[in-house]
């Protein structure tokens, strides 16, 4: 089997690629080593940029976004007992749109089919070959027998611990980590959310996050121990902590019920340099990862897309591959920019084990500078809402 560029993973950034190349006239096929129920299960977080809601857009799939997902003017940030909403709106004149991944790789995998796509799912043992030259290729396993796809790209989609970036030259390619000391320990319930807009809180107990995916769907989060276990958290304990997180008037407010998801996620800054080896390209988490405290993952996923969609467009196009070689150092760019502002959340909203009195009372001061300064919330707004690609 031939195409024009193989992509490796069908999570957001592989489908919207594949999408938006389609709509261009260029060719695709997509390998998902897991199953299509699988992919549609994975629950994750739901805060679009602007600039990926165009993005959704230009790709023809964001009708359902529109017509389900929920504007957000602004945020709120909780400490000292007290809630201060930062105005997104007002301060940069852009709004950011709460709508769930699931709903996004949903939206994207029904337009893929619909135009008939080619999606490979349960693609064992995927391989990446020669793409250090002009004539890559791609290998990998369905119900036991071995399959080659001959292409002129390959985008490695395929997440943190795909097969994508393994492949690059180690010799290379150079990564940069920050783990952090603690996770979120996050719940899904179906109750209504406490508040029609995010909160961050700031507590000496530990960072909590009230959140949502729908106006029936709510999503709360508490930082907790990293060897924590689920099963240690009942739901009531859960609800108990996250009320002496927040405001009084949130907890009173605070509609509680039985968790449909419950699970604990480590957090971690991570960034692998460069993002271009020879005609192969990282894509997303195969490149990065952010700490969601920023509502950054899904975005930089997009951005990526963006850069290497429009090369790719220039090349089929013009023949031109200025925007190719451009592309880790474009991407990258922006990269950065995204992980020092989840870095700054992070360390900002957070209690650190070694942290002592005199940092305690740091992160107040910048809270306080943030939510009274307008230039401090208009930072932090322009970073939220994305920065241009």
């Amino acid at each position: 089997m031939r195409t024009q560029v193989a992509i490796i993973g069908a999570g957001p950034s592989g489908l919207l690629l594949s999408q938006i190349l389609h709509r261009q006239g260029i060719d695709s096929v997509i390998l998902e080593q897991r199953s299509l129920e699988y992919v549609l299960g994975r629950i994750r977080a739901g805060v679009l940029e602007q600039g990926a809601v165009k993005m959704l857009d230009e790709a023809g799939v964001g009708a359902r976004m529109h017509r389900e997902g929920l504007i957000h003017d602004g945020t709120e940030l909780c400490f000292d007992g007290s809630r201060h909403r930062i105005d997104f709106k007002a301060l940069t004149g852009e709004t950011v749109m709460v709508y769930g991944q699931t709903e996004v790789t949903r939206d994207l995998v029904d337009a893929r089919l619909a135009e008939g796509g080619v999606i490979v799912y349960e693609a064992e043992d995927v391989a990446l070959h020669d793409f250090d030259g002009a004539k890559p290729h791609v290998t990998y396993r369905k119900d036991g027998v071995t399959h080659r796809l001959d292409c002129d790209f390959i985008a490695g989609c395929d997440g943190y611990h795909g097969a994508s970036r393994k492949a690059a030259p180690q010799d290379v390619l150079k990564t940069f980590e920050r783990v952090y000391p603690f996770g979120w320990l996050g719940i899904l319930s179906e109750t209504p959310p406490v508040s029609h807009e995010l909160i961050y809180a700031n507590h000496e107990r530990g960072f909590a996050l009230c959140s949502m995916r729908s106006n029936v769907l709510s999503r709360y989060y508490v930082q907790c121990p990293l060897d924590d276990k689920v099963d240690a958290w009942s739901d009531d304990r859960f609800w108990d902590e996250l009320r002496r997180r927040v405001d009084t008037e949130t907890a009173e407010a605070l509609i509680t019920g039985p968790s449909i998801e419950k699970s604990i996620a480590p957090l971690r800054s991570f960034v692998a340099e460069p993002m271009k080896f020879g005609r192969m390209f990282l894509v997303g988490d195969a490149a990065h990862i952010v700490p969601p405290t920023g509502a950054k993952g899904l975005n930089l996923a997009a951005s990526d897309v963006y850069y290497l969609a429009r090369a790719m467009i220039d090349f089929y196009d013009n023949g031109s591959e200025m925007l190719i070689e451009r592309y880790s150092e474009d991407a990258l760019r922006r990269i950065w920019k995204a992980e020092r502002f989840s870095w700054w959340m992070t360390n900002l909203l957070h209690t650190f084990p070694d942290s002592s009195a005199f940092d305690r009372k740091m992160q107040i001061a910048e809270l306080d500078y943030v939510t009274s300064s307008k230039v401090g919330a208009a930072a932090l707004a322009e970073n939220y809402v994305g920065l241009p690609y």
